[in-house]
């Protein structure tokens, strides 16, 4: 069963469909759960705004990433909106990247 660091580490090379930037460094990942006993991950994430249509584009790329590693038996996905996306969540490299620092 992978660690949290694991899972994390592959969400980095997981980018948004349409910037291009991995999911981590965009800050829509808010958790990552992990439960060896069961071989199920959790990843807690959100979207930069409510209407975006982009859910499952995001979503589906993750669960077969992450369902990949060895002894994950279930991955899921949860959506949330709490706290909102800003653009303060982004990594430094990312805010340069899109202009914003």
């Amino acid at each position: 069963m992978p660690t949290k660091k694991q899972v994390e580490t592959l969400l980095k090379t997981i980018p948004d469909p349409e910037l291009g930037i991995s999911v981590v460094d965009l800050g829509l990942i808010y958790g990552v759960t992990v439960a060896p006993k069961t071989g199920m991950v959790t990843i807690l994430m959100t979207l930069t705004t409510i209407g975006c249509p982009l859910f499952h584009l995001i979503a589906d790329p993750i669960k077969e990433a992450v369902g990949g590693l060895p002894g994950v038996k279930k991955v899921d996905v949860d959506l949330t909106f709490e706290p909102p996306w800003s653009v303060e969540l982004m990594s430094r490299e990312a805010r340069i990247q899109l202009g914003f620092d």
